[in-house]
Formats: structure tokens, C-alpha cells, sequence
């Protein structure tokens, strides 16, 4: 029996009677679990180890969806479903570890790239060095990377708390630089939340190295009031990377909804966005960062959600309220808060795998 058959066998029947229960069943009918193969026909999407929220050091005891301890397990199983490469955090990586991902890597035809934190202070330099050499040794080429781990309406309650962390993140940057020119390893800045595309653009020129650029998320800016199309339109010419995810929206009482939807049921012109990313970098990779979880509140109704952003006008505002009357999601939002651990477990396996199935099918990436 081929690896791959052994696979189908022993998920497929969960994943029916999974599908069947949660109303899913003529999703799965639209998108049946792909053919694998070790042979890539151009380049197939890869995964962000986010895209398996749950299922990373998972301590469900599931036999179906056992938890991933390491980037070893992340790698087999991107693998077994037909992804081209994988993007996982290096952090605290050793010499032996890496050389196992990268003999790993390298005998199945795999590309990495690295997670990666950026050095708060000096006295993080040489951790942030050696994991730079880990993720090198491993085979990784670019390292993602994020200035705020939260979200910008969130975290900063006034301009003068954003302007700092404005200021630390540049001087973050700028202590990363010469190690990742050192190093011959780019590093990819992600707009996460907190930069809008045109102040990621402002530092990214600042930093003016060609070490320094962007992993270019397709989603994440519609929180901060901005398109896809214009976000993609101004950070593809400085991106490296990308998180590649469709977004459905519904409004609410204080603003509107935002989730991450499988692959061609949302808002986003992905095949618009990954011919733009190819126009500037014919190699840049396109990885999968499909978040299966409630949906993200964006109150910008709220004054609270103001304090950072007198930039916005209020066209913007308007035009982004009435895309979401428009464009509201059919139907429910995906909601995992109600799922039992095991369920979850096997959604989230089925927006990856259908979002995969999409990339081949209407993207181009991949068989």
C-alpha cells in the first residue's frame, strides 16, 4: 500500500462522518481529499504552522489528528497532504535539531522558511543570532518575523504608546540587520495588525537594505480598515514572503466580523494578489495561513478603536463599511468555540486540506 493510500484510508471515514455531522458535507463533495505525490508540478503552496493552531503541541489524545511536538511532524504531515514547503518558528532550535529538519527537508523536496522573533535589547543578540544560524543550517533562506504580537486597537490605548513602539520596533530592526546581511538570510518583516500598508512601506524604505522586507499577509489589514487589493498593491514590490488567506466579513453593533474562510469563499482576489507578488518576485513562495477560530471582533464603530489611527478619513471608513454590507459572508461565520477538542481538531484539518485543494485547482500552485 502507497503512503499516501494508507492515509486516505485510515482519515477519510472520520472525515465523513465529521463533515456529516457539523454540515459539512457538501464542502467535502466540492472538495475531496487531494492525490499526493512527491513530484510538484511548479511550485505548491506551502504551510504556516498557524494554519494548525490546535493541532501544534496539542495534548488532545487523539489518534486521528495526533498533536505536532516538532517542525519534524509539521514537515511529514504538510507533506502526506501534498504542500510544497512549510514556515515554522525556529525558536530555540540546536545545531542537531536543524540538521535533522534539513535532511528531513531535503529528502522530501520541501522548502523551509523560519519564524522568527526580533531582538528586543541587545543582551537577545546572540540568541537571535544563533537562531538565525539554526534556521540557516535547516535550509531556510527568509525569516518571518512580526513587530507586535497583538493587535494595534488592542494593544495601544494612546498615539504617544503606538509612537513608541513604532520607535523600539525600527531600532528591533536595526540591530536584525546586520546579522541577517551577515548571514546572507533575508528577513521578512509581516504586517500583523499593526502597521497599515503604507507605514510598513515608510520603514521597510527606511531600513534600505535588501536584507529587510516584508511577509506579505493578504488578510490582516482589513482590520485596520484597508483592501486587500491596496494592501497587496503596496507591499508586494517589497515582499519576500506571504501568509496567502481568504476573509469573510459581517458586520456587527460596534463595527464588523473578520475571519479566515477556506480558499475562495471570502472577499479575497487571490489569484489578482499572487500574479502581483510574482510580477516583483517570480520566487517568492505563497503559504497557507488558514486560522481556524472564532471570528475576530474589528470595533470601529468604537471611539477606543480611534486612538492610533487619526490618519483614516472618512470615506475610508465608509467605503470599507459598505464592502461589508455587500460582501457579507453567506451564512454563519465559522465558530470553533462550541467544538469539541477532537472536532476542532478535525475542522481545522479540513480547511487546510480544502484550501490546498483550491491552490491546485484555481491557483496554479501546485498539481
Amino acid at each position: 500500500m502507497k503512503s499516501s493510500d494508507k492515509y486516505n484510508n485510515s482519515f477519510s471515514p472520520h472525515r465523513r462522518d465529521f463533515l456529516k455531522k457539523t454540515g459539512l458535507a457538501t464542502l467535502a463533495m466540492a472538495f475531496p481529499l487531494p492525490s499526493f505525490s512527491m513530484n510538484f508540478e511548479g511550485v505548491s503552496m506551502g504551510i504556516v504552522v498557524h494554519s494548525y493552531g490546535a493541532r501544534w503541541n496539542s495534548k488532545v489524545p487523539s489518534e486521528k489528528y495526533p498533536g505536532f511536538e516538532s517542525a519534524l511532524q509539521l514537515i511529514k504531515h504538510c507533506h502526506q497532504i501534498g504542500a510544497g514547503g512549510v514556515q515554522v518558528g525556529v525558536n530555540n532550535w540546536t545545531s542537531d535539531f536543524a540538521k535533522k529538519v534539513r535532511d528531513q527537508r531535503e529528502n522530501l523536496g520541501m522548502y523551509l522558511e523560519g519564524s522568527i522573533g526580533l531582538p528586543k535589547s541587545k543582551e537577545d543578540l546572540d540568541k537571535f543570532e544563533k537562531e538565525v544560524l539554526a534556521a540557516k543550517e535547516a535550509g531556510a533562506t527568509i525569516l518571518r518575523t512580526v513587530c507586535l504580537s497583538g493587535r494595534r486597537y488592542e494593544n495601544f490605548k494612546t498615539d504617544t504608546e503606538f509612537l513608541d513602539f513604532k520607535a523600539k520596533s525600527i531600532i528591533s530592526l536595526q540591530w536584525a540587520e546586520p546579522i541577517a546581511r551577515k548571514h546572507k538570510i533575508k528577513l521578512a518583516v509581516e504586517n500583523h495588525k499593526d502597521w497599515r500598508a503604507a507605514e510598513l512601506v515608510e520603514i521597510i524604505k527606511g531600513m534600505d537594505s535588501e536584507w529587510i522586507g516584508v511577509t506579505l499577509d493578504f488578510g490582516n489589514n482589513y482590520s485596520l480598515l484597508e483592501k486587500s487589493e491596496d494592501v497587496i498593491n503596496l507591499l508586494a514590490p517589497y515582499s519576500f514572503s506571504t501568509h496567502i488567506k481568504d476573509m469573510g466579513v459581517k458586520s456587527y453593533s460596534k463595527g464588523f466580523l473578520l475571519s479566515e474562510v477556506p480558499l475562495g469563499e471570502g472577499i479575497v482576489d487571490l489569484k489578482k494578489g499572487i500574479e502581483l507578488c510574482r510580477k516583483y518576485n517570480p520566487k517568492i513562495t505563497f503559504n497557507l495561513e488558514m486560522i481556524t477560530r472564532d471570528p475576530l471582533e474589528i470595533p470601529c464603530l468604537e471611539e477606543e478603536y480611534w486612538a492610533t489611527f487619526d490618519s483614516i478619513s472618512g470615506p475610508e471608513l465608509a467605503g470599507i463599511l459598505k464592502m461589508v454590507r455587500e460582501k457579507s459572508f453567506s451564512g454563519e461565520l465559522p465558530y470553533t468555540r462550541n467544538l469539541e477538542p477532537e472536532q476542532r481538531l478535525g475542522f481545522e484539518e479540513s480547511n487546510v486540506l480544502t484550501s490546498l485543494r483550491y491552490s491546485r485547482s484555481k491557483l496554479g500552485l501546485g498539481k
